[in-house]
């Protein structure tokens, strides 16, 4: 692995979007913290440890979570965790709104009811940022309605409790959709934009087309581009297409004839492109913090950017 100095436009903050919030390239995302839970996963004392690598190395300045992560286990252990290291304050902290977990509703007082939640278990007044998340489990026309989830969070933006608001979610006709409105300052589309997925090209054109804000999570595909040879035929929380299967083989041995650890070029195939403001990326230990400072380190030549570049199996 290269020791070389990471490029100086990994470091720097860079700005969200127009929202005015400064990020750093990667985010810390905490979905996975949910999983202790069910006898998996991470611990609290985990969690600290990652929080407190946030707070020693500073390269990482964001952290993402969201009301219905372990049913709001992974925002009161991000409170804590920043409140046993002292980094409240100091970083950014984005969470979303969240549909009912019994009746799968985004009416308008769930939402104002999980953005109280959120508030209490993150221990603050207002939200710098907050996402509608998974709306594809809705209708555009239903959230979008008069009175509706949509303009119930633009209320509480005007009420202050949001400072600025963004959607989160997968299915990207629905996101397109939602992006198109207008009403939204930060794009989040995860698994959709990797070195072997490029379905989320267009939408993250278009939000940065309109002066959105772009994350860009699950730069490995829940985890079929986080090892090679591969340890997993799954991607996206499903079983993998031989295509996708093949492409992701493709790579890995191309990486692997050059010195190169297919994760290294995972996940800077999306800090990389000038689109995406912040990369997130799931850390369930100070071990995966560290591992992921590392992998931004690596020297991949151009042409071996170039040959990636054809590899994908879904445009």
């Amino acid at each position: 692995m290269s020791t070389e100095v990471m490029p100086l436009s990994f470091r720097e903050p860079r700005l969200l979007g127009r929202t005015g919030l400064s990020v750093s390239a990667v985010t810390v995302g905490t979905g996975r913290w949910r999983r202790h839970e069910l006898g998996a996963g991470p611990s609290l004392d985990d969690a600290v440890a990652v929080i407190d690598a946030v707070a020693r190395d500073e390269t990482v300045t964001v952290i993402d979570t969201s009301n219905n992560y372990g049913r709001g286990q992974s925002e009161r252990w991000v409170r804590h965790a920043c409140e046993a290291v002292g980094l409240t304050g100091q970083v950014l902290i984005q969470t979303k709104a969240d549909r009912d977990y019994a009746s799968g509703e985004f009416s308008a007082s769930r939402m104002r009811k999980s953005v109280d939640e959120s508030l209490e278990r993150l221990g603050v007044d207002r939200l710098p940022l907050l996402f509608l998340h998974d709306p594809e489990y809705s209708t555009v026309a239903e959230l979008s309605k008069p009175g509706g989830a949509i303009d119930t969070l633009l209320e509480l933006r005007d009420e202050g409790i949001i400072r600025s608001l963004g959607v989160a979610g997968g299915q990207l006709d629905v996101m397109l959709d939602l992006v198109r409105t207008g009403l939204f300052e930060v794009l989040i589309t995860h698994n959709r934009y990797t070195l072997v997925d490029r379905s989320a090209d267009q939408l993250i054109g278009e939000a940065h087309r309109r002066g959105m804000g772009v994350y860009n999570a699950a730069p490995y595909g829940g985890g079929a581009l986080a090892t090679w040879p591969r340890r997993t035929d799954r991607y996206c929380y499903r079983q993998a297409s031989p295509e996708l299967l093949q492409a992701v083989d493709n790579i890995g041995g191309l990486t692997e004839r050059v010195g190169i650890p297919i994760v290294a070029a995972a996940l800077q195939w999306s800090v990389r492109d000038p689109r995406i403001d912040s990369t997130i990326v799931g850390m369930e230990s100070r071990a995966d913090y560290e591992r992921t400072i590392e992998l931004l380190e690596v020297a991949i030549p151009e042409d071996i950017w170039r040959q990636l570049d054809g590899m994908s199996a879904i445009r």
